[in-house]
């Protein structure tokens, strides 16, 4: 199978690990939700040797996914298990100990309300005490979007029928467990969100 390609992901994937390097410093296990076309999975892990990628995503996703795992050579990456929020478990290490960290990228203007609701409750039921959590993407702040873009953005994804951004403030109140320690400004008007597990 040929690789899938997200040209978004090749523009966004050098300012995301410069985050991750010192949000995951001290983690060995991170669960990426929605790992796409595998891209940030195979990098990530390249350029982070000292944790364990563990990828997820729903089924469809699978072979794209597996596509860029077997092109790489890194070994600190495990293969894509089945996960569609609303209707599985989250997933568990098969190894001793949880994840004490969780990567997503771009899935939560995608998911419905419920949806990333359930994710954030999720996360924050299963993230350990001092757990982190990445999440990348575009939101919104106080009610306002950032750009005139990111406004047409949302439009058009409701157009289509997806979830649309979630504002920070209602993202705190799904998951109050989980602190929200910095919100990194990143190109193209995104942002990443560093929570920690309480």
């Amino acid at each position: 199978m040929e690789k899938p390609f997200s040209q978004a992901c090749e523009n966004n994937k050098r300012p995301i690990l410069h985050v991750l390097e010192r949000a995951f410093a001290n983690t060995k296990r991170v669960l990426e939700v929605g790992s796409g076309t595998g891209q940030h999975a195979v990098f990530f892990a390249e350029h982070l040797p000292h944790l364990h990628w563990h990828c997820s995503d729903q089924a469809v996703n699978h072979a794209g996914i597996a596509a860029w795992l077997m092109a790489s050579s890194v070994d600190n990456i495990e293969p894509p298990v089945s996960f569609t929020v609303g209707v599985d478990h989250f997933p568990q290490t098969a190894g001793a100990g949880s994840f004490d960290g969780v990567f997503s990228a771009n899935t939560a203007h995608i998911m419905q309300k419920a949806e990333i609701q359930s994710l954030m409750s999720m996360i924050a039921e299963n993230l350990p005490h001092k757990g982190v959590f990445c999440q990348y993407g575009p939101f919104t702040q106080n009610g306002e979007f950032s750009s005139q873009s990111n406004l047409d953005f949302h439009q058009s994804l409701l157009a289509r029928g997806y979830g649309g951004y979630r504002d920070i403030d209602e993202l705190k109140t799904w998951a109050p467990s989980l602190q929200l320690q910095k919100v990194h400004t990143m190109p193209a008007n995104n942002l990443l969100l560093e929570w920690h597990k309480n």
